[in-house]
C-alpha cells in the first residue's frame, strides 16, 4: 500500500532542492504532514486543490516512515495518515503530475 501527498509545483521544487520538507503551509500550521490513502486522495484533491492545475502527486510507502506516522480520524471519522516529522526525498517512491481536467484532477492509472 502507498499513501499520497499532493504538492503545488513550487512546493515540490523546493522539496526536491532541499531533500526534505515539513510540507505545505497547511502542514506547517497543523504541525504534521497530511497524507491520503488511495481511496481518499481524489476527495482531498477536490476539497483542497479544486481549481489548481500545476500539482504533483507523490507516493510514499508508509512502512518506511516509522513511528512518527500516525493514523488519525479526520473527514467523516476516516483515518488519515499524518507524519510528525520531515519527509525526506529518499522516502518518495514516485512522483507524477496531477493535471486538472474538465471534470476534476486526472490521476495516474492504478492510484484509485
Amino acid at each position: 500500500m502507498l499513501i499520497f501527498k499532493i504538492f503545488r509545483r513550487p512546493e515540490w521544487d523546493a522539496f526536491r532542492a532541499a531533500g526534505e520538507t515539513l510540507g505545505a503551509p497547511v502542514d506547517l500550521e497543523d504541525g504534521f504532514i497530511h497524507f491520503s490513502t488511495a481511496p481518499q486522495v481524489a476527495e482531498t484533491a477536490a476539497k483542497h486543490f479544486a481549481a489548481e492545475s500545476d500539482l504533483v502527486l507523490v507516493a510514499v510507502d508508509p512502512d518506511r516512515l516509522g513511528p512518527e506516522l500516525k493514523w488519525e480520524p479526520s473527514r467523516g471519522g476516516a483515518l488519515f495518515p499524518h507524519l510528525y516529522r520531515e519527509l525526506r526525498l529518499d522516502e518518495v517512491v514516485w512522483d507524477k503530475s496531477l493535471p486538472l481536467g474538465a471534470t476534476g484532477h486526472i490521476f495516474p492509472e492504478g492510484v484509485m
